[in-house]
């Protein structure tokens, strides 16, 4: 009885799994746009105390900080090099690949920002950006921003790509050319998994950082 009842709960989670899996659009399909708006509609989530990552595609409101000029160049959660002059963010929830749209609550200004590091390890803030992107949202003086982040495109664990509430309102030229960035930060071939993935080395070793 036992493992016949072991046997129904697994076919279950396999159905949903597949379920869920059968949901993931295209990033270029009318449906992908469809759960786009649909996510741009729901209250944005507050940012996690550590990394979580959250493959939902739901908008984030928080306090926005940039790197230090102690971090150029160096290595990210990605294993690329941190260039200032870049358009590169830190996320806690987000996975690596991702692109977002971030918008300071207290100008309106909007830069649109590649997910490859981990962090802020600080509460309540949602985003660690380039010192460009910060120079950009004219909040360098400040040191911190109110923000909202809007993913564009989230990759998936099962290296597929799914369209987040940043998609809601970008052009098709926008959400191309994110699916693009996305399909090269992640290699487009299985490495989406490996970034989306909450198990991976380097968010272990960036928690491990933030702890020193």
């Amino acid at each position: 009885m036992v493992q016949w009842q072991g046997a129904v709960l697994a076919g279950v989670f396999i159905g949903l799994a597949s379920a869920a899996a059968a949901e993931a659009h295209p990033p270029g399909s009318p449906e992908a746009k469809q759960e786009a708006e649909r996510l741009d509609k729901l209250p944005p989530v507050a940012p996690p105390r550590s990394v979580r990552v959250d493959h939902t595609g739901r908008k984030e409101k928080g306090k926005a900080s940039f790197y230090a000029s102690r971090f150029a160049h160096q290595k990210m959660a990605d294993g690329r090099r941190m260039n200032p002059n870049s358009n590169v963010a830190a996320s806690k929830s987000l996975p690596l690949g991702s692109i977002a749209k971030v918008t300071n609550l207290e100008n309106g200004r909007t830069a649109t920002v590649k997910v490859e590091d981990r962090g802020p390890y600080v509460n309540e803030r949602v985003i660690d950006l380039s010192p460009k992107v910060a120079e950009h949202l004219d909040m360098k003086h400040a040191g911190v921003a109110s923000v909202v982040v809007k993913p564009v495109t989230v990759p998936q664990p099962d290296g597929s790509i799914k369209l987040g509430a940043g998609a809601a309102d970008a052009t098709p030229q926008e959400v191309r050319h994110a699916t693009e960035a996305t399909k090269a930060l992640t290699g487009d071939t299985g490495a989406a998994a490996k970034a989306a993935s909450p198990d991976r080395k380097a968010d272990r070793k960036a928690e491990e950082v933030a702890q020193d």
